[in-house]
């Protein structure tokens, strides 16, 4: 993969369950915090699994109008929300930009699932009162391009606009995928990430359906375990996070200020199984050597690695096995940690927000931490960085997002330097 234009992180922001902001995402994250708690959206009596991420405290009017609001499934809301505030992080103002500058700013954003709120209201009114009553806006409020049609719609960005979906890789694919355009020289700057919001009665359902949520009804705030041995499912997350991403010439031109430099990107298929991870790792273990040869750097330069870590028995292991087999005996030297532990799992948004989290452990030199750890798993032996953050350098940090369909991504964040 030939590498031509040096990218670079301006702009990041975070709508997560454990803060609106990056900011408030990263102190989060530093005090241990977990952002799950019973649902408060809708009636759990129908479900199995009665607890969630969910986002606390979000108000769309902070960042569109009503009108607006109400015309748009909450993942392209958090889309909307997290683009205002990516752009006042990297300090563009669209209104000053000319028009051959919006040519050239594109918006990949994507989301695993899409409008499954307003599909499935919708589905109800059809259902109860026939398809005549289905909202005009049904269609463009459900499908999961429409968030980065919207970013573009509202602020004139007219380069290169689509989303990626890959289920829970969905976010990182959107990254790599802007990475690539800037490199190549398709685009001076790019908006990308993923949003999700699919705690609902039929999301929550549908995952219970796969086995795949946690059932720990008891307790709820240490629900999401990753690495630890009585873990028993993943703990559904909602929100979204974006990058801004530009050349650095681009950068340097307008005296941005620069978070981190993306160096490296790695891709790859499980071709195994639609839910399960193959055992050995052998699709995370291509994206994670990709990811480094695209970097042009060796295993042992990697300090941190955010995991997928989802909390899942089966995914933990295989994670850590190809881990294990990628960094060899580095494996062991390295920090590790799942954020998932606090956020729940974004699906579709998860590798943007975990990218946040990737980037300001390079810009603190801090990992954040996995929480809830209290039983060893004899299989899972690495250093997870267990239930408090931990000080340590971090010039290089790894972030991995996989997802159903076996699809497997890796990006690869540098601390900036001339």
């Amino acid at each position: 993969m030939q590498k031509n234009k040096r990218v670079v992180v301006t702009g990041m922001a975070a709508l997560t369950p454990i803060g609106l902001t990056v900011k408030e995402f990263w102190d989060s994250m530093m005090e241990s915090k977990s952002g799950c708690a019973p649902i408060t959206s809708f009636d759990t009596s129908r479900v199995e699994t009665k607890f969630a991420c969910e986002l606390k405290g979000f108000d769309p009017t902070k960042y569109m109008d009503k009108k607006t609001a109400r015309r748009l499934d909450k993942f392209s809301q958090y889309a909307l929300a997290v683009a205002k505030d990516v752009l006042e992080d990297a300090g563009i103002n669209p209104e000053n930009l000319s028009e051959d500058e919006k040519n050239n700013i594109g918006v990949i954003f994507g989301s695993g699932i899409g409008g499954i709120q307003t599909f499935f209201s919708q589905a109800v009114v059809s259902y109860t009162q026939g398809a005549n009553r289905i909202s005009p806006f049904f269609i463009p409020m459900i499908i999961p391009d429409i968030a980065a049609g919207q970013v573009s719609i509202q602020y004139g960005f007219r380069g290169p606009n689509y989303c990626a979906v890959s289920a829970c890789a969905t976010a990182n694919n959107c990254i790599i995928d802007s990475y690539l355009m800037i490199q190549n020289g398709m685009a001076n700057a790019m908006l990308c990430g993923g949003g999700e919001a699919s705690v609902c009665e039929i999301g929550i359902g549908g995952f219970n359906a796969s086995k795949a949520l946690s059932t720990r009804n008891d307790s709820p705030e240490t629900a999401s375990r990753p690495f630890d041995a009585t873990r028993d499912g993943f703990v559904m997350g909602e929100g979204a996070g974006m990058l801004y991403l530009e050349d650095l010439e681009s950068a340097k031109a307008r005296g941005a200020r620069i978070y981190a430099e993306l160096i490296g990107v790695g891709l790859s298929a499980d071709a195994y199984h639609i839910t399960a991870p193959e055992p050995e790792g052998k699709g995370a273990k291509l994206a994670m050597a990709r990811a480094m040869k695209n970097a042009e750097i060796e295993p042992e330069e990697i300090d941190y690695i955010n995991v997928h870590g989802t909390s899942t028995g089966l995914g933990d292991i295989a994670e850590t096995n190809a881990i294990k087999y990628i960094f060899g005996e580095h494996a062991y030297k390295l920090n590790i940690s799942s954020t998932k532990s606090m956020t729940g799992h974004l699906l579709g948004a998860a590798g943007a927000v975990e990218a946040v989290a990737s980037i300001m452990a390079t810009v603190n030199d801090m990992i954040p931490p996995t929480i809830n750890f209290e039983t060893p798993d004899p299989q899972c032996d690495l250093n997870y960085t267990f239930n408090k953050p931990q000080k340590r350098t971090v010039n290089i940090a790894m972030s991995n997002a996989f997802g159903f369909g076996g699809h497997n991504t890796s990006v690869i964040f540098k601390k900036f330097s001339e």
